[in-house]
């Protein structure tokens, strides 16, 4: 348990030792907490006194807070290849920069987003940089990310570029320069956001006692900025995501929630009359803009890669029509090029008349004579890297090399292929950068840094600057930027100033009047994640209460004796016809215990254990981010238990499930969305009620087969409440399958789908009822018109029948076919 600090003294004391520490061990100059001087030492130290009046002297609880709060929040990251996230990771301690320092920094960003505009509109229009001798033509065209088919295409709104982000490095001595530029589709302004709201629940008082600038003004302006682009004065812009498999998935869905954009995938859109369109429940839905995450050769398989699956066909089309924006345009990453570097100095000064504010690492394209003589006499002092960001034959991992480490064979290879290809390198100085304290073992230690910060173009056509980004800490102590890779840690960045900053935030003013009760359009692709999520999560649970039965979690209530044999030889069989698990040898104890734990946790292809069941909620609870509860998330992504015995890790789960249930009961919006998320649950339960009344109700009259339904459809106590003597069949058939008032009951689920299937949107205007709705209407009449004593499993069955029929209606109805055009019928300009 970690030491407390008990007053502001207390704190001060410990941060100044730890500053003390820390510095004393620096084997090197350059570190942004020890070289500071001022107002800047005085952040640094009222920073590390925050973070100790929270944690008192254990650093390392520190570091720990500050990662729970990460985790709480729902940030994480996936790397390439890997099907699970992992956790983003989060320092405790912020990089601290001077307001008047942070000025020249954003000076530096905006003249650069503005010369990228400049250029790319050159590339793609007249090209008068090529044809006059500033660019070779070769730099443009041997880029990947070069577009030909946006040649001579004008974006709407006249603007190729509206976010942009720069990578940039810090040196020994104080000074800024440039690693690279990020322009095809800039990540993580929501993990700089993130940090933000982490650090803020660590380090409470960090934001009064420094005046530390907000993040919310910026991507208010990056709203207005993208609304402002686009044709119609309320625009509906979405967030295009090439999908939960990303590595920065989570980040996605976390920025189109807080933005309010809806978060869409290619086959949610489709393109009609070079207009773009979501696919969404209540028919197509304009869409005016898009914020992309996707690669852009992706984007439109008519118009660049005729492979791609993600796309949307005729996107560019409609782009090219003016009738939708596209941030950023694609074929701008063609200014990411390495190689660029070398030629963007000059071009700034020749058409800005200035020199860059935020210069460069210098940077030698391969691909001129005298520059590829020059980098391979001066290996040894030189980076070098891919030109165009691509593998080459010698770097077939696009990782930068320094030439001084090369072995002679390697050394050999390289000079060997870049006389061969030299367009194909860059050679680049090698850069030093400062380091800034991590946590590391309960101490301090020095890593180096890196900044990218955020441009976004806003509501005047200019440009804002996100006030801090965020920082990427180096794995190790080596300060060169090429063994920075892309780190170990992530940081916030505090702007601090001597001036209080104003309260703000992207919810309107708490004097607006303006009202909204309608949640939004809803896809229908997330609209068929949540109907999924529910049914799963229904179909878990069900699983696992006949497990807890099989087990003996209940026992005859009339003789307190275990179940009986053909009573055991139901409950196996309704499990295995589940799928859950391979039928048991015997009904010896041994025996079902193994079926039950491989029907609770086994990973078996092709069965569907509770395990395998939550796996497939837990992905439907990743794509639905942006429309659940970060508590919601956290359930789904629990590990299966571990600890205990079979029934104990059976409770745990239990208690999960019932949480989850809760949690979309009373804490998710009325919305269609919660209603597809709780249509899900209500079929899956009616099914589940029919099978057991099959099982255990109408063909079996026994007191442990009775029992076992109650159980089952967890009505014991209902019964017991209403039936003093012992268990009869009628009465607890009724309250199973007919009572309405059962909500775990058959009449009870049949009711709530009507209800639910009654509020959702209709494209016809006839008046007339849509098949699911009379698919309702007739389960509702086949249950409501039977009588306990009569009920048969040829009714149930009709039943069970009829539950899958309305299933598949609401799948035609409501959910994407394939590539069909998804209820033209229903085209709206909304």
């Amino acid at each position: 348990m970690a030491t407390r600090a008990t007053s502001l003294f207390d704190a001060g004391v410990i941060a100044d030792r730890w500053i003390t520490e820390y510095c004393g061990a620096h084997p090197r100059g350059g570190d942004v907490l020890c070289s500071a001087k001022g107002a800047a030492a005085e952040a640094w130290r009222t920073a590390l006194e925050e973070m100790a009046g929270v944690t008192g002297d254990s650093l390392e609880y520190a570091r720990e807070r500050a990662q729970r709060q990460a985790d709480d929040i729902g940030t994480g990251f996936r790397i390439a290849g890997e099907s699970e996230e992992r956790a983003w990771p989060l320092s405790p301690i912020p990089l601290m920069i001077e307001a008047d320092e942070w000025r020249a920094i954003e000076a530096g960003v905006i003249q650069r987003a503005e010369l990228f505009e400049t250029i790319v509109g050159d590339i793609y229009g007249p090209g008068r940089l090529v044809s006059g001798g500033l660019l070779p033509a070769s730099v443009v065209t041997g880029s990947p990310w070069f577009l030909r088919p946006m040649m001579a295409l004008e974006p709407p709104g006249g603007h190729h570029l509206h976010f942009v982000a720069v990578d940039l490095c810090r040196g020994p001595t104080g000074e800024w320069r440039v690693l690279g530029d990020q322009l095809r589709a800039p990540v993580g302004a929501g993990y700089a956001l993130e940090n933000r709201l982490a650090i803020s629940r660590t380090l409470g008082g960090l934001q009064s006692r420094l005046h530390v600038e907000r993040h919310a003004p910026f991507f208010a302006q990056l709203r207005e900025g993208l609304a402002e682009a686009c044709h119609r004065v309320e625009p509906r812009i979405g967030l295009l995501t090439p999908g939960r498999l990303n590595q920065s998935y989570a980040e996605q869905a976390h920025l189109a929630r807080y933005l309010g954009f809806l978060l869409v995938e290619g086959a949610d859109l489709a393109v009609i009359e070079d207009k773009l369109y979501v696919r969404t429940i209540a028919g197509l839905k304009r869409i005016d803009g898009i914020w992309r995450r996707t690669d852009p050769r992706l984007l439109d398989p008519l118009a660049f890669d005729s492979t791609s699956a993600i796309g949307v066909p005729g996107l560019i089309d409609a782009m090219a029509a003016g009738n939708v924006v596209i941030a950023n345009a694609p074929g701008a990453g063609v200014l990411e090029a390495p190689a660029l570097a070398a030629f963007l100095p000059a071009l700034c000064t020749r058409l800005t008349g200035d020199a860059l504010k935020l210069p460069n690492i210098a940077t030698w394209w391969c691909g001129q004579p005298r520059e590829a003589a020059q980098v391979a006499d001066e290996l040894d002092s030189m980076i070098i890297a891919s030109a165009f960001g691509v593998p080459t034959r010698v770097l077939p991992d696009c990782n930068a090399v320094v030439g001084a480490d090369l072995n002679a064979a390697e050394r050999a290879a390289l000079l060997a292929d870049m006389a061969l290809r030299p367009q194909d390198y860059v050679g680049q100085e090698v850069v030093h950068l400062s380091t800034m304290p991590v946590v590391i073992d309960d101490a301090l230690a020095a890593r180096p840094f890196a900044l990218r910060v955020f441009a976004a173009r806003n509501g005047e056509g200019g440009w804002t600057v996100l006030p801090g980004g965020f920082a990427r800490l180096g794995r190790q102590g080596d300060v060169r930027a090429t063994a920075m890779g892309e780190g170990l840690w992530s940081a916030d960045v505090v702007v601090h100033g001597p001036e209080p900053v104003a309260p703000s935030s992207l919810l309107p003013a708490v004097d607006s009047q303006h009202l909204r009760r309608n949640p939004g359009t809803l896809p229908s692709r997330v609209a068929d994640n949540l109907f999924w999520l529910g049914r799963y999560l229904e179909r878990g649970e069900a699983l696992l209460g006949v497990i807890r039965v099989l087990l003996g979690n209940s026992i005859s209530a009339d003789t307190g004796a275990a179940l009986a044999g053909p009573t055991v030889e139901r409950l196996v069989r309704l499990i295995v016809e589940t799928g859950a698990a391979p039928a048991p040898p015997s009904l010896k104890r041994q025996d079902l215990t193994a079926f039950a734990r491989a029907a609770m946790e086994g990973v078996e292809e092709g069965w569907y254990s509770v395990r395998a069941t939550n796996r497939q909620a837990r992905g439907l609870g990743r794509v639905s981010r942006d429309r659940l509860s970060a508590d919601m998330i956290r359930l789904l992504d629990a590990p299966h238990p571990v600890r205990g015995g079979i029934l104990d890790r059976a409770g745990s789960l239990q208690r999960r499930y019932a949480a989850l249930a809760g949690l979309s009961a009373e804490h998710m919006g009325r919305t269609d969305a919660w209603r597809f998320h709780d249509l899900g649950r209500r079929i899956e339960r009616a099914a589940k009620v029919v099978r057991n009344l099959v099982a255990f109700g109408i063909d079996a009259s026994t007191a442990d087969d009775l029992s076992t339904l109650l159980d089952l459809a967890d009505s014991q106590i209902s019964y017991r409440q209403r039936y003093l003597t012992g268990i009869a069949r009628v009465p607890a058939i009724d309250l199973v399958a007919l009572d309405p008032g059962n909500p775990r009951g058959l009449a009870f689920q049949v009711a709530a789908i009507g209800e639910h299937l009654a509020a959702l949107p209709v494209l016809s205007d006839d008046g007339l009822g849509e098949p699911q709705q009379m698919a309702a209407t007739r389960l509702r009449a086949m249950v409501s018109t039977q009588a306990a004593a009569t009920l048969d499993a040829a009714t149930l069955g009709a039943v069970e029948a009829e539950l899958y029929i309305l299933a598949e209606a609401v799948a035609r109805r409501y959910f994407l076919q394939g590539s069909e055009p998804l209820r033209g019928a229903g085209l709206t300009l909304a």
